[in-house]
């Protein structure tokens, strides 16, 4: 078991309708030193990659995103869910739905800060049904730029969104799968990382 997942088992919270709650460590209140354990295991897992930017999406994605990217030394782009005045000129644009919120929104990245000579590093907390990973990869690919891999801290692996996006090619890198949870008794089941197809 490694460290992150003895976190979620001392500290998470399984609620009912597959809702793992996390937010005294990972999106709502944050462990600093945790995420720096993330980003020197997401350091060590895409050592080989010729990585030049890390990309996440608002807001939960963007703590982590940051410490990974020091462990870089590259900066972090994130994808907006909103329009605002101090967004200027062009952007890319993706459609994204969220399985915590049941909305869907538009996310922007300005094309002054996404280009063909990127080799972006997508960092995110969750992965359930994969619309936030689809979404960035799509900006991605927009900009010209390349997917060198994707980091996720959470990935539900009772979910079909990590499988779709494994199927399409893409090295992804999930620090804790979950198998199976129950909100009656509050366990948690993780996957055996070797099983990882």
């Amino acid at each position: 078991m490694n460290f992150l997942e003895e976190r979620i088992l001392k500290d998470g919270i399984v609620k009912e309708g597959n809702v793992l709650k996390v937010d005294s460590f990972l999106n709502h209140q944050m462990d600093i030193n945790l995420f720096k354990q993330m980003g020197e295991e997401f350091k060590r897992r895409f050592a080989d990659k010729n990585i030049n930017k890390i990309m996440t999406i608002e807001a939960s994605g963007i703590g982590i995103a940051c410490v990974v990217a020091s462990y870089f030394d590259v900066p972090v782009v994130f994808a907006k869910k909103s329009q605002s005045i101090n967004i200027d000129g062009d952007v890319y644009v993706a459609e994204v739905e969220s399985f915590t919120h049941k909305n869907k929104n538009q996310v922007i990245v300005s094309k002054r800060f996404l280009g063909p000579e990127d080799h972006v590093l997508i960092i995110d907390d969750f992965l359930a049904n994969g619309c936030a990973l689809q979404g960035l990869i799509s900006i991605v690919a927009q900009a010209g730029g390349t997917v060198e891999g994707i980091g996720i801290a959470v990935e539900k692996g009772f979910q079909s969104g990590g499988r779709m996006i494994r199927n399409l090619g893409y090295q992804l890198e999930s620090l804790a799968i979950v198998e199976s949870m129950d909100a009656a008794t509050g366990n948690v089941k993780f996957r055996d990382q070797s099983e990882v197809e």
